[in-house]
């Protein structure tokens, strides 16, 4: 966000840091009252002389509390998304706190809170782009970030079907290993065939984003919620295959299928592709604008 949006002075002070990870930045859009209708958010920002004042809390950040830069969106003009603006607030910053660590499903060495501003000073440099564009530029940082999520859950369904092979291949029941039994063989191959297909649809999506491709908002999202359902599918079955063991904490199972379903929920609950929006894949009919512009023909390449 900061790479693409950002001014000379901004990338020089926070990119090189980021990018090396001495300094973690947090992404704060969600709030209480608002999840996938993000344009509702109600965080306030008003100037005051060289200074914007920040009111308002956001859910569900991870790293909050750990983070020492947190871009946040908030409302500086009109309802609706043009008139929200993205903030770059250091962690330091007077009037912004976090709520307690929450306990989590999965994704515990990640910590969530909730992020609060009251009366939260950030000066007018730390603007990132323009004012009332910080929808465009938190739909943006979504793009790049559902791939994140994509990705994550790939590492835990190839961990699972690793595991599967080993344990199938050395537990035995009926006389035989439970990879010899054709039923078993079978889920193997469906687990292999699930994990290759999502690889290959995250990696089109990477690849589309590398390539500042106009058809990357799709394919981020469709990558998204095609690996995360698929990976889920594969840590499900992998701890059928476990059967009771699967459930101990002493096999690395019983974590493993919980990471997916966090993922599946992440920047989309499942099922999801974003808001209602035709012009997105160059069908006729109103939905908000595009980043992108029309993508009629999305499947062609």
């Amino acid at each position: 966000m900061i790479d693409e949006f950002g001014t000379a002075e901004q990338k020089k002070k926070y990119l090189p840091e980021l990018l090396t990870m001495d300094r973690m930045a947090s992404y704060c859009l969600t709030e209480p009252g608002s999840g996938s209708d993000a344009a509702a958010l109600s965080t306030t920002a008003v100037l005051k002389g060289d200074h914007y004042v920040l009111n308002g809390a956001k859910a569900f950040i991870s790293g909050a509390g750990t983070s020492e830069v947190y871009m946040v969106m908030a409302r500086t003009g009109e309802a609706g998304p043009k008139g929200i603006t993205c903030f770059i607030v250091e962690k330091d910053s007077p009037g912004l706190s976090f709520g307690k660590k929450e306990s989590k499903m999965g994704w515990n060495s990640q910590p969530t809170r909730v992020v609060t501003m009251e009366d939260c000073f950030v000066p007018k440099e730390n603007v990132l782009g323009n004012i009332g564009q910080g929808f465009t530029i938190a739909m943006r940082g979504l793009v790049g970030g559902r791939v994140n999520i994509a990705s994550c859950s790939l590492g835990a369904a190839q961990a699972c079907l690793e595991n599967s092979v080993r344990y199938t291949n050395d537990r035995k029941q009926f006389g035989a290993k439970l990879a010899e039994l054709q039923n078993v063989q079978f889920k193997l191959a469906e687990m292999a065939t699930s994990l290759i297909t999502s690889r290959l649809m995250v990696r089109k999506a990477a690849t589309m984003i590398d390539s500042s491709s106009p058809h990357a908002t799709v394919y981020s999202a469709v990558a998204k919620k095609y690996a995360t359902d698929r990976c889920f599918d594969i840590c499900n079955t992998a701890l059928q295959l476990h059967g009771g063991y699967g459930y101990l904490k002493e096999y690395p199972i019983e974590q493993m299928r919980q990471q997916p379903k966090i993922q599946e929920g992440k920047l989309t609950p499942p099922g999801y592709l974003g808001p209602p929006n035709p012009p997105l894949f160059g069908l006729p009919g109103p939905g908000p604008p595009s980043l992108d512009g029309p993508v009629s023909g999305y499947n062609s390449d």
